[in-house]
């Protein structure tokens, strides 16, 4: 199974599925000035994503539960584990722009915090 070039529009802007294979998915990811993703954390995917444009605020918790923001810049990149809570944000002034590179679990998202009132679904 191999799905290219799917368009989905997000309450915080866009991803751009560039493909879906059995093994892995890549996709774009357009989040707007001053909006950000929900806190999530998944069972079995397994993502990097590299910042193409703007600067990423990445939310995460260590095992602690204590939250850390950290600050990705164009060019950089970062893993996320699966059962890392995370939060991909964009500041107020920039849209950002994401590459991301995962395993094929696309509906593997629990949502523990949205912004726009969606719950448990992708």
């Amino acid at each position: 199974m191999m799905a290219m070039k799917k368009i989905v529009e997000k309450p915080w802007g866009y991803e751009e599925i560039i493909v879906h294979a059995d093994k892995y998915v890549m996709k774009k990811i357009f989040i707007k000035a001053g909006h950000r993703l929900s806190k999530q954390f998944h069972i079995k995917k397994d993502e990097t994503v590299y910042v193409d444009a703007g600067v990423l605020h990445l939310d995460f918790s260590r095992e602690s539960g204590e939250s850390n923001v950290r600050k990705l810049y164009k060019g950089e990149s970062w893993r996320i584990q699966p059962k890392t809570i995370h939060r991909f944000c964009a500041p107020a002034d920039t849209n950002v722009i994401l590459i991301e590179v995962s395993t094929p679990e696309l509906d593997d998202v629990v949502r523990l915090h949205d912004d726009y009132g969606r719950h448990n679904r992708a």
